[in-house]
């Protein structure tokens, strides 16, 4: 659509805005603007319907055609410009008949554009009492006992803008403070306002209001005003400020202040409506600030100990004061509004990570496994599974208004919160405490990175726990605990799990049970490692299995000593296990000589373990016809029964001699092996009668082979009666 069809369109929106209109063309407006309303200014209202024709047009191209057969319909005297119809204006305050010759069109009244739309003058606040808000200055975070906005602290800037100011009130003119965004323009020109006159009368239009009036309107007024342009570049154009009006205002000796951003002086030069420019007193504002404006914050920031300028002289950085205080705020509630399932949850739990980590004390950069094994732990943030940490981190560290990330990256696959935000959510908003898990994290690389001063940090830890503890948490009394323990704080420590552990806190049992191990009061550390290991504490389950290993080989010493047989067999496995097998020999052959039979298995291995197999086979041959498994796996190895030593004979027959109880049966039992059982029966027979069961099953076996069940079943009777297990299984009384 071309330019003048555009205008036509635009200046008959503008002008049926609050009148009545065709069907048509009250239809077409409601579907531009239902949810908006134009401004009541004709100009301003011409430029806004244009607006919203271009957005329409971008939207749907074949609008045009709609718009040219609309603009078409109307009729000639309806559209401003056309000479079939008589248009006359009517200045000033004139009012009466008005009489025109030849067709009556379209009357139309113009007044000065500011008459009946902008406050009367006496009313504009004064530069004194300007409010720097409402007049531009973008809102830091509030603090409870502090003014809504840190003090104005001076910029080195100031001594040149107070000088052009000061020519521009004795002589009227265009001071204009240029800078990039988030530079604190608008406080800076404020403030130097107000340094100033402070009865002058200021006022500040809107965006686009139409300033021709403005000569008019200030001409037979004897007082000085100041002219508040912020972002000139909204004020530049048809009705804008231009060489002759700033001319006539001049001429008033009015002050024209203004603020604008670098990039748009530079294109606004480059188009006619950029004139003004050429005549307006520059003065430029840097974004990092000097040291001399960082000594002055310091001191500010002393005197009146607002927490923001704190944070500025600890935390702001080449971005300079004016954006860390004033996107603080936004990249805080961005930050915050992430956490839904729906946006950045898990870019949001990464720079949730590295600012606990650095309230903690970690302000270097961290890496990335640190942070995903604290984010992990965010119960309260949900849908993380759907991002990607690859998403995550590019949200993250993407720089807002082309300065500032949340997270901004150190070395290699380190990362760091970005220490404003850092600053800005730790001493001004009220946050949850970090939770102690957290800390459990920050303690940990602390000790790990000789960087970190790990005693400040247990110290900030000891706060946070203590504060826990006192507010309920029982796992917070556990942390004071371990950290006693870090710093080397036995006793205290001790007092600490404690308390944990009448709190029922399991974990405190296991180390309060492991502090007592180490210091040699093991029978009082059993209870605590008992209840610890039943929680699911392996570590404190196997303490105490050592424990209770070396208080029963105290006490089956004790029993062995006092001429008890099992006490012997199950300390010789006790000694075996450990390997003392001198020892484990000794406690097994006192459990023979007391014909102890249960211990032929364990015996049966020791002598396989020294290499006197033909005899180990025997006692492993006795402990499986008991049925003691335990003697299956040693015998697999045993190719062949007959492969003995002669010589053993003669040792046994010694034993048998001696009085050895068991011997007679083992004599047997080798000599069946030797497919000799006419050799066995007597010594089997003679091994019953000195009590030794294991004699009568033999036979019992020896007769079964024979085909006697008979005479089989009496003699497992009678090894049954002296409590053979395998004779009982044989005659069906054993469960096994």
């Amino acid at each position: 659509m071309d330019e003048e069809l555009m205008a036509r369109a635009a200046m008959h929106l503008a002008r049926t805005t609050t009148g009545a209109a065709g069907a048509r063309w009250g239809k077409f407006r409601h579907r531009m603007a239902s949810d908006f309303d134009p401004p009541q200014d004709l100009i301003s209202a011409r430029h806004w319907w244009e607006d919203r024709l271009r957005e329409l047009l971008e939207r749907d191209p074949d609008a045009g055609e709609e718009v040219r057969r609309l603009v078409d319909g109307v009729p000639p005297a309806a559209v401003a410009g056309r000479a079939t119809a008589a248009h006359n204006t009517v200045s000033g305050s004139a009012h009466g008949p008005v009489v025109q010759a030849g067709a009556i069109g379209a009357v139309t009244f113009q007044t000065p554009g500011f008459s009946g739309t902008v406050p009367d003058p006496q009313s504009w606040p004064t530069a004194g009492d300007v409010d720097s808000i409402a007049f531009g200055v973008r809102p830091t975070h509030r603090v409870p006992g502090h003014p809504p906005l840190p003090p104005y602290v001076l910029r080195d800037c100031d001594h040149d803008l107070d000088a052009a100011l000061g020519q521009a009130r004795e002589r009227g003119g265009l001071v204009l403070l240029l800078g990039e965004p988030f530079t604190g323009k608008t406080r800076t020109a404020l403030a130097a306002m107000a340094r100033g006159p402070a009865g002058r009368r200021v006022f500040a239009p809107a965006g686009g209001t139409d300033l021709r009036g403005l000569p008019t309107l200030l001409s037979a007024r004897p007082e000085r005003y100041v002219i508040w342009l912020d972002d000139l570049d909204e004020h530049l154009g048809d009705g804008g400020l231009e060489p002759r009006l700033l001319a006539q205002l001049v001429a008033l000796r009015a002050v024209v202040v203004a603020t604008m951003r670098e990039d748009s002086y530079d294109a606004c030069r480059a188009r006619p409506g950029g004139r003004v420019l050429d005549v307006a007193h520059l003065v430029e504002l840097a974004r990092e600030w000097s040291p001399a404006e960082r000594e002055r914050v310091a001191q500010e920031a002393a005197r009146t100990g607002d927490p923001r300028l704190i944070g500025v002289v600890s935390a702001s950085g080449p971005e300079g004061a004016a954006a860390f205080l004033a996107l603080g705020p936004l990249l805080r509630d961005e930050w915050w509004r992430a956490r839904r399932a729906d946006r950045h949850p898990r870019g949001h739990a990464l720079v949730r990570a590295a600012r606990d980590l650095a309230r903690c004390g970690l302000t270097g950069p961290l890496p990335m496994d640190l942070l995903r094994k604290v984010q992990e732990g965010y119960a309260d943030v949900t849908g993380m599974e759907r991002e990607s940490v690859d998403d995550a981190l590019a949200w993250a560290t993407e720089p807002r208004h082309g300065l500032l990330p949340l997270l901004a990256r150190g070395t290699g696959d380190t990362w760091l919160a970005a220490p404003f935000h850092v600053e800005m959510v730790s001493p001004v908003l009220e946050l949850p405490d970090v939770p102690s898990a957290v800390w459990g994290c920050a303690l940990e690389m602390a000790r790990a990175d000789s960087a970190y001063d790990y005693a400040e940090i247990a110290a900030k830890a000891r706060i946070a726990f203590q504060r826990a503890a006192d507010a309920g948490d029982t796992s917070a009394l556990h942390d004071l605990g371990l950290l006693a323990a870090s710093l080397g704080e036995g006793e205290q420590a001790e007092r600490w799990f404690r308390r944990a552990v009448e709190a029922g806190e399991p974990r405190s049992a296991g180390r309060l049970g492991r502090m007592l191990t180490e210091r040699g009061d093991g029978k009082a550390a059993e209870p605590f490692l008992e209840a610890a290991a039943e929680a699911g504490d392996a570590e404190a389950a196997v303490l105490l299995g050592k424990l209770l290993r070396e208080r029963a080989r105290h006490w089956l010493a004790v029993g062995e000593h006092c001429g008890n047989a099992e006490a012997a067999y199950l300390r010789g496995d006790l000694l075996f296990g450990s390997g003392d097998t001198a020892g484990a020999y000794r406690s097994y052959q006192k459990a023979i000589e007391a014909s102890y039979e249960p211990v032929a298995a364990s015996y049966g291995v020791l002598l396989l373990h020294w290499g006197a197999c033909p005899e180990a086979e025997l006692w492993l041959r006795r402990a499986e016809d008991r049925g003691d498994k335990r003697a299956i796996e040693p015998l697999d190895q045993f190719d062949s029964p007959h492969a003995h030593q002669d010589d053993l004979v003669k040792d046994l027959q010694d034993g048998v001699k001696n009085g050895e109880q068991l011997t007679a049966a083992n004599l047997g039992r080798f000599l069946e092996l030797r497919d000799r059982p006419d050799e066995a029966r007597p010594w089997y027979l003679k091994g019953y009668e000195q009590g030794d069961a294991y004699g009568a099953f033999r036979l019992a076996e020896l007769h079964k082979k024979d085909g006697d069940e008979a005479e089989a079943r009496s003699w497992y009777r009678k090894a049954a009666a002296m409590g053979h297990p395998g004779a009982k299984r044989a005659l069906g009384e054993s469960d096994a």
